[in-house]
C-alpha cells in the first residue's frame, strides 16, 4: 500500500503544484497572477490580488506538501479548500460531469485528497516523525477545515466587493 500511496500522492500533489504554478508565475502556459487576479474580480472574490496569490500559494506549496507527505492533514484541508471554493463559484452550475463544466474533477479531487489525508504512508516527511497514518481524524480534519475555510472565504470576499457605484441621473 505505500506505492500506491506514493503514487497518489506524486498524482495528484504534482497536479496541484503545476496548477500552483500557472496561476503564480504563468509556468505551462497559465494566467500568471494578473489572470488569476482577473478571474477572481469576476467571480467576486475580493480582494483579488489577495485572493490570487492565496490560491496560487495554497496550490503549490499544498501541493508539494503532499507529494512530500509533509503536515498531510493541514495540506489536504488547504488544497480541499480550494477545489471546494472552485465547485461553489465556477462548476457547481454545470452540473455533475467535467465534460460540461461541472465539478466531477474536483469532487474526485477533494475524496483523493481525503484518503491522503487519513496517512501519507511510510516513505514521507509524516512518517519520519511518527504519523505514518493519521487516520479517520486526519480525513475529517481535512474535509471539514477545508470546507469551513472555502466559506469563510467566499464570506470575506463578499464584505470585501467594492462598494457599487451610484449612476448620476442624466441632465
Amino acid at each position: 500500500m505505500s506505492l500506491g500511496t506514493f503514487l497518489l500522492r506524486a498524482v495528484v500533489g504534482g497536479g496541484f503544484v503545476a496548477h500552483g504554478l500557472q496561476k503564480l508565475n504563468g509556468s505551462f502556459d497559465g494566467p500568471g497572477l494578473k489572470g488569476v487576479e482577473q478571474m477572481m474580480t469576476s467571480l467576486d472574490m475580493h480582494p483579488a490580488p489577495l485572493n490570487a496569490r492565496l490560491a496560487a500559494l495554497t496550490e503549490t506549496a499544498g501541493g508539494a506538501a503532499i507529494v512530500l507527505g509533509a503536515g498531510t492533514p493541514l495540506a489536504a484541508a488547504g488544497l480541499v479548500a480550494t477545489m471546494v471554493t472552485a465547485i461553489r463559484k465556477v462548476h457547481w452550475n454545470n452540473g455533475f460531469f467535467n465534460s460540461g463544466g461541472g465539478f466531477e474533477y474536483n469532487a474526485t479531487l477533494i475524496a483523493a485528497l481525503g484518503t491522503i489525508a487519513a496517512g501519507p504512508g511510510i516513505v514521507s516527511f509524516d512518517a519520519m516523525f511518527g504519523k505514518k497514518k493519521w487516520g479517520v481524524g486526519g480525513t475529517l480534519f481535512a474535509l471539514a477545515v477545508g470546507a469551513a475555510s472555502s466559506v469563510l472565504v467566499i464570506e470575506a470576499g463578499k464584505r470585501n466587493a467594492p462598494a457599487a457605484v451610484a449612476e448620476e441621473p442624466a441632465a
